[in-house]
């Protein structure tokens, strides 16, 4: 009985008009600029490893610093924005987030860029909760917020296209700065639309804001990837080993104070959903492999086959848009199959291109690669749409800020181990396994061993025999460190897989 009123019942929700789904379009602004600014910072990375001459670790952090701070402080964001009003939080992240991405541009060194990356993430945390909550306000009707949300996931997808494109003439022909321009011509039309056609919405009943519950998250997030950061560098010693014992204490804490609270900053009830921590799982090992294999794919392409920074981006759209293509074509499947069904069925196809990328090392693996990266682009495409879905319609409509906000905390989690993970992987590897010839300078050598830009700057630099030769050797030792990277990526997705089988629940009633 409880099954059939609550099918019933999402049949008689009303359905968005055409002011709707404009609102939808203004709300993909920003969506595009975030996917945007992840991947042109990717490929902007050898560019900025030889100017500003990061240390590996550095340029680890000039790729997390912004998920890392965003993840932190998303849930904090998605509750102000429940509580003051979701399009108003939306509006003051956009000023900030362009404002700082503008100054970020002119950065005169390795810290001050991972700074404004930093300073950016307080902003962005304002913006990607805000978009998942207003389009589950505004889009009542199931169907319609599962077309809508496949809409968001494709132009997540379809920024992560543009994004090299763009990246890469603006790369070719200015700055490497210019990348973080993008945000302000993005983020003008929003600033004028949203007041217009983006309704306001917010909880009648919001968590209160702790300021020990932000503190504790923060304390529960950093120590914890700054550890995992460590460890591809010096193994299980030095400060690892503390930092995850510090970091799993101050997440034992956040979890109790919001269990002990009468109005907590997050309703940990959303957790006792199957399918909502699920389908959370699922997305943060998706993204894992995802924004690790784009790591690592993007100095391949560039620094090993010798692509230009646009036709390395060029090499990627095919797998972008099949990402895209198959968000859509997911829609109408997930309304007959089971997602349990679904998700473990689509990461087959990020396994088999996981593994294909695992397989094909070498400079003249262009095809390969790009057979590889569309295969995860399918597997990834589908699963994301579907368990976005389950994660917004599982909570209340009146906690759709603090649900989105852990969705993308997830996502930015995420990223930042994808980073952590399989790019501190492949660091250790490389610099475990690069043989470095005899007669390189000391300093040259030393800057070989950091990162393979590096290797590849102080190659030209040298010239010969002996540069071609230490070219040859850090090309060996990256791909060598390709190799493990694909196989432990490859097994994520399938934990992933397993998970989504085990807990996405039965079929298309019963998740109605």
């Amino acid at each position: 009985m409880t099954t059939t009123v609550t099918a019933q019942t999402a049949d008689l929700a009303p359905r968005a008009g055409w002011r709707g789904w404009t609102a939808l379009a203004v709300l993909m602004l920003p969506v595009l600029l975030v996917s945007v600014d992840n991947t042109v910072l990717s490929f902007a990375l050898p560019m900025i490893s030889l100017e500003l001459e990061p240390t590996s670790v550095e340029q680890l952090w000039i790729i997390d610093a912004y998920p890392l701070v965003l993840a932190a402080l998303l849930v904090t964001m998605g509750t102000l924005g429940d509580r003051f009003g979701r399009r108003r939080m939306l509006l003051i992240g956009a000023t900030g987030f362009a404002v700082v991405s503008a100054a970020t541009a002119f950065a005169p060194s390795a810290g001050w860029l991972i700074a404004g990356r930093a300073g950016a993430a307080v902003f962005g945390a304002m913006l990607m909760p805000a978009t998942l909550s207003l389009i589950r306000t505004i889009f009542a009707d199931r169907q319609q917020r599962r077309l809508a949300i496949a809409v968001w996931a494709a132009m997540f997808s379809a920024g992560s296209a543009l994004g090299p494109i763009v990246g890469g003439f603006l790369l070719e022909h200015f700055a490497w700065g210019s990348v973080f321009l993008m945000a302000v011509p993005v983020l003008i039309p929003l600033l004028v639309c949203a007041p217009l056609l983006v309704p306001e919405s917010r909880d009648p009943r919001p968590g209160r804001i702790d300021p020990m519950s932000i503190l504790l998250s923060m304390g529960t997030m950093v120590p914890i990837v700054y550890a995992i950061k460590e460890m591809a560098v010096v193994g299980l010693g030095g400060l690892v080993l503390p930092l995850l014992v510090i970091g799993a204490v101050f997440g034992i804490m956040f979890v109790r104070r919001q269990l002990r609270s009468h109005a907590p900053m997050l309703d940990m009830a959303l957790f006792r959903n199957r399918a909502f921590s699920g389908a959370l799982l699922v997305n943060l090992l998706s993204i894992v492999a995802l924004v690790g294999f784009l790591f690592f794919v993007a100095q391949h392409l560039q620094l090993i086959i010798g692509l230009t920074p646009m036709e390395a981006g060029f090499a990627l759209v095919p797998s972008l848009a099949a990402m895209i293509v198959a968000g859509l074509v997911v829609v109408p499947i997930s309304s007959r199959l089971p997602a349990r069904l679904i998700v473990p069925g689509a990461l087959v196809f990020s396994v088999i291109g996981y593994v294909g990328i695992a397989l094909t090392t070498g400079p003249n693996t262009l095809w390969p690669t790009i057979l590889a990266s569309v295969s995860l682009g399918i597997g990834v495409g589908m699963a994301e749409t579907v368990s976005n879905e389950l994660i917004v319609s599982s909570a209340p409509a009146d906690k759709a800020g603090a649900a989105s906000a852990v969705s993308e905390t997830a996502y930015e989690v995420g990223a930042v181990l994808g980073t952590s993970i399989i790019g501190g992987l492949l660091t250790a590897v490389y610099r475990g396994t690069l043989a470095i010839p005899q007669g390189v300078p000391a300093d040259l050598a030393e800057a070989s061993r950091q990162t393979l830009a590096g290797a590849v700057h102080a190659a030209d630099t040298i010239g010969g025999e002996l540069g071609a030769a230490l070219h040859a050797a850090a090309a060996s030792a990256f791909d060598t460190g390709v190799v493990a990277a694909g196989l432990i990526g490859a097994g994520l997705v399938v934990v992933a897989g397993v998970i989504a089988a085990t807990t996405l629940g039965g079929g298309r009633r019963r998740a109605e």
